[in-house]
């Protein structure tokens, strides 16, 4: 990975930059348009929506001011929780596709594993992607449980599982499961919603290469093949979040930041969450 650009080939063959932009939290309005044609700006092409954000028109007015192109970009959203089910998954999805103002999705993803409905809402997204709707379509939050359970009926595997995944909880059995079965791992809060920044080690790492904790965090994201999605709204933290290609951590950095796994979430647990 040389590049900010640089892609991964998912199974069906479409690619899908290794660095993207979140905008969990973003408000919609100046901040989420500000932010989205910032980090275009700095050279991201993937930006990472959902409904839940409630900012996906200002993610489209984002994309329609920065000037490029529309196949240029990679755009992912997200189908939720109380849209799950068959035929509400179509509908959230052409809400979402409205309110994006995009006439085809690059990926789609199931937010979260809704017990007894995950699986028409994946017969929605197989239904979309066969007609050329969108390009890749998978999950998110899903543990290797519901990956199996859900391919029992699928005609379509998931291309991509976006989970919760940084230093504290490096999710080896679900990458290594994954890995396996061609599944694209996405790391959504791949900063540890900022926990780690103070850590003796990455901050060890990070002055040795002149670059901030956070840098260190998103090379090794990038290193161990993992998609990353760092979110921010200040522009010199975009723009250093894109900074990864002038350094490479040794495998010894590597295996001592995999070292420092606690099984830890900040975020909700996806076998025991209620929204």
């Amino acid at each position: 990975m040389k590049h900010v650009q640089d892609t991964t080939t998912l199974y069906n063959g479409v690619k899908m930059p290794w660095l993207g932009f979140g905008v969990f939290k973003v408000k919609d309005g100046d901040e989420v348009v500000h932010a989205v044609k910032t980090a275009i700006k700095a050279g991201y092409r993937s930006i990472d929506t959902a409904k839940a954000y409630n900012n996906e028109t200002g993610v489209a007015q984002g994309i329609r001011e920065s000037g490029v192109a529309r196949e240029d970009l990679f755009i992912t959203t997200k189908v939720w929780n109380s849209d799950q089910g068959y035929e509400s998954t179509l509908a959230a999805f052409e809400a979402s596709m409205e309110r994006l103002e995009l006439e085809y999705l690059d990926l789609y993803l199931i937010h979260w594993p809704v017990k007894g409905k995950y699986k028409d809402t994946w017969r929605a997204l197989e239904k979309l992607h066969k007609e050329g709707r969108i390009r890749a379509i998978g999950v998110s939050n899903f543990q290797i449980h519901h990956l199996e359970d859900l391919m029992i009926d699928a005609t379509i595997k998931p291309a991509v599982n976006q989970v919760e995944l940084h230093p504290l909880l490096i999710q080896s059995e679900l990458r290594e499961y994954c890995n396996k079965h061609q599944i694209q791992i996405e790391a959504w809060s791949p900063l540890g919603q900022g926990h780690l920044m103070e850590h003796p080690l990455l901050q060890d790492i990070a002055a040795k290469y002149s670059k901030s904790p956070a840098q260190v965090i998103l090379r090794w994201d990038l290193q161990n093949g993992i998609v990353t999605i760092p979110k921010s709204v200040t522009p010199e933290r975009i723009h250093a979040n894109a900074d990864l290609y002038d350094f490479e951590l040794t495998s010894e950095e590597v295996e001592q930041i995999n070292g420092l796994n606690e099984n830890k979430r900040f975020g909700s647990d996806p076998d025991n969450f209620n929204f």
